[in-house]
């Protein structure tokens, strides 16, 4: 299984190249950059763990790359996205979002049933690498 979640899903993985590009993109438009991971990409789960702080004042997506890059090498069965933040609303919008990073197995999702009262069906969705045990540094 293939996630596709935020830009550019439909697309093979972004090089370096063009994640840099797209990076320089949105420091152009003023906007904060940051970089999470989570090991549970559920559709619900929008709170994956952010790595370091929002880079509110970087202007050179060298910068950005090179915290990706230590994202991607501390977590490298994981998900890795960058966000970029526009606050020119007085607000914080996010504005873009792609994955830059993934595990080689994706472990994918799984649709349970449940039946309630009379003939009621209740559907969910779980997601596998919840049902796996983290993995623990050096074991």
């Amino acid at each position: 299984m293939r996630l596709t979640q935020g830009q550019f899903s439909f697309l093979p993985d972004l090089t370096d190249g063009e994640i840099t590009m797209q990076v320089q993109y949105a420091l152009d438009q003023g906007w904060a950059v940051a970089v999470e991971f989570t090991r549970d990409p559920h559709p619900r789960n929008t709170y994956w763990t952010m790595w370091g702080n929002p880079m509110f004042d970087l202007r050179d997506a060298k910068g950005v790359m090179m915290e990706i890059d230590a994202c991607r090498t501390a977590n490298p069965d994981q998900y890795v996205k960058v966000l970029a933040f526009d606050s020119s609303e007085g607000f914080e919008t996010v504005r873009m979002s792609y994955l830059v990073n993934r595990p080689a197995d994706e472990p994918g999702f799984e649709l349970v049933r449940a039946e309630g009262p009379g003939r009621r069906v209740d559907y969910t969705v779980r997601s596998h690498a919840t049902a796996r045990p983290e993995a623990r540094h050096g074991a």
